[in-house]
């Protein structure tokens, strides 16, 4: 799977893990750098990565990965849930059909992190479009068509 990753310079540490959890996966990673003081215009371009299809999946980050998750799900075709454990990453994945995740660097050690990874990772391609989150997460992409986003 291509994965893209990005943050601002606050979460620069955790990305970083990020990145070797999921390269030890076997995953191509894309690093969108960390460099921008602007966290959005980084998650922003993972986010329109994501949306194209140039990247299967992204995973942004910043502070408290709030402002990430924000901004990425401004982007037409982003669906980015903010995690803070592996329940939530497992659910991103099954209930929601996340198309990336948030993270944060300040309210997130680095052991979670990885185990949230992992987790979103290998249940993001087992969501069951007729399961019973499917019309849930329908309404949202037909809202989102209605209105543009």
């Amino acid at each position: 799977m291509k994965i893209a990753v990005g943050c601002d310079p606050n979460a620069k540490a955790l990305k970083n893990v990020v990145i070797e959890e999921l390269k030890s996966l076997g995953h191509q990673v894309k690093d969108f750098g960390s460099e921008d003081p602007i966290y959005a215009n980084v998650v922003i371009e993972v986010g329109e990565s994501v949306a194209k299809g140039d990247q299967d999946r992204g995973v942004v980050l910043c502070g408290t990965g709030i402002g990430a998750s924000i901004a990425a799900n401004k982007v037409p075709g982003v669906y980015c849930a903010l995690v803070t454990d592996t329940y939530q990453a497992e659910r991103a994945a099954l209930s929601n059909n996340a198309n990336m995740i948030a993270l944060g660097q300040q309210v997130t050690g680095s052991v979670i992190a990885q185990h949230m990874v992992r987790t979103w990772i290998e249940n993001t391609e087992k969501f069951d479009p007729e399961g019973r989150s499917a019309p849930k997460v329908k309404r949202i992409s037909d809202y989102a068509g209605e209105h543009g986003s």
